[in-house]
């Protein structure tokens, strides 16, 4: 029987998707353009080429590309612990946070099981929860479009075994302080793992968010979250980690895919450690560029939170966004929808942000002034 006969035999059962998997929102990517006069401003991406030590390590590990990477990841993992002041053993690496990420929730959750999350924040929350047949626990955001605590306590219940706190939020950029994650966590049992999802943590200013290392070395069950891919721009290389109690570190390790972070991955991000002080240069070139544009568009008339992350957040209803999103797309410059809820702008070069401000500038003489 052919294929095309398989397909249309009335009696035929065919393969079919867990009912999970079928009803799953597809995850929504920035938006790309092969066009030279593009700014693409849509996935939070470094716009930066990357650092020339890790560009450097990747060339010098090309030629092993024939090879399986190390799937333990030891000399990352040993790195990583050096410059966090933890050991290996507390250290587990992923493909991207997004990837560790799913090692937890698949390390912790059973069917039926609780994950808490403020919404709106990171896209793949629930996908990623539902993926593992646990139930997203969505929290909606406060009026200062921030994590509402009280609200995700409240929300606990037996079957609670994650709570996801992303700071700065994404794609709010409003953080959580650290004098309010220790209240939480002072009132969250202690079988919770509370995940401090840090994806842009070296955007944020000294003090406006937590200091996660200490928390988590007076609460055992937080569990740190963050990437290379953001700040180290190495999101083509898919390479993140947690930090967690070692008996959590160790499920983690044992979650992940085989040799799922490429030897070329960790052999920059290796780099891009060393290499701290070029990073941290690049990362004050975008908060100076985050704080401008953030004056120019008060100026404007719009009404912004103060953003953390490497991106603004324009909060904006369905006529408002519409005429936002055809705007930005007619000036080719491509940035990050969100229905019923508002834009997030990546910030990138001067050039780029200027257009994007130009081009704000104009709609708001027409919509909101």
């Amino acid at each position: 029987m052919t294929r095309d006969q398989l397909q249309t035999a009335p009696d035929t059962a065919l393969p079919t998707l867990r009912g999970a998997v079928a009803g799953l929102p597809p995850y929504v990517p920035g938006r790309r353009s092969a066009g030279m006069d593009i700014a693409a401003l849509a996935s939070n991406e470094s716009h930066y080429e990357p650092l020339p030590a890790a560009a450097a390590a990747v060339a010098a590990a090309a030629g092993t590309m024939n090879r399986y990477p190390d799937s333990a990841a030891v000399e990352l993992r040993e790195r990583l612990a050096r410059h966090l002041g933890v050991t290996a053993g507390e250290v587990a690496v992923g493909p991207g946070s997004v990837g560790v990420l799913q090692q937890i929730i698949t390390g912790l959750c059973d069917a039926g099981d609780e994950v808490i999350f403020a919404w709106r924040s990171f896209e793949a929350y629930p996908i990623l929860v539902e993926l593992a047949g646990a139930r997203p626990v969505r929290i909606p955001l406060d009026r200062a479009e921030g994590h509402d605590l009280d609200a995700m306590a409240a929300a606990v219940t037996d079957r609670t075994k994650v709570i996801l706190l992303c700071t700065p939020n994404n794609p709010t950029g409003v953080p959580i302080s650290h004098e309010r994650i220790e209240a939480f966590l002072q009132s969250v049992r202690s079988d919770i793992l509370v995940v401090i999802d840090e994806a842009y943590v070296e955007y944020a200013e000294a003090g406006t968010g937590p200091e996660s290392l200490a928390l988590y070395r007076q609460y055992p069950n937080v569990c740190i979250l963050r990437t290379f891919s953001k700040a180290y721009g190495l999101a083509g290389l898919r390479v993140g980690y947690a930090v967690a109690a070692p008996a959590i570190a160790e499920g983690l390790r044992r979650t992940a895919l085989p040799f799922s972070v490429s030897a070329l991955a960790q052999k920059a991000a290796v780099a891009s450690l060393d290499a701290g002080e070029d990073m941290e240069a690049r990362v004050a070139a975008v908060r100076q560029e985050r704080t401008r544009m953030a004056a120019q568009l008060e100026a404007q008339g719009w009404k912004l939170q103060p953003s953390q992350g490497n991106f603004l957040w324009i909060r904006a209803d369905e006529t408002l966004l519409a005429g936002l999103v055809d705007a930005f797309d007619r000036a080719g410059i491509m940035v990050r929808a969100y229905q019923g809820d508002g834009v997030r702008i990546t910030v990138a070069d001067p050039a780029s942000n200027d257009r994007v401000l130009r081009l704000l500038e104009a709609h708001a003489a027409s919509t909101i002034n």
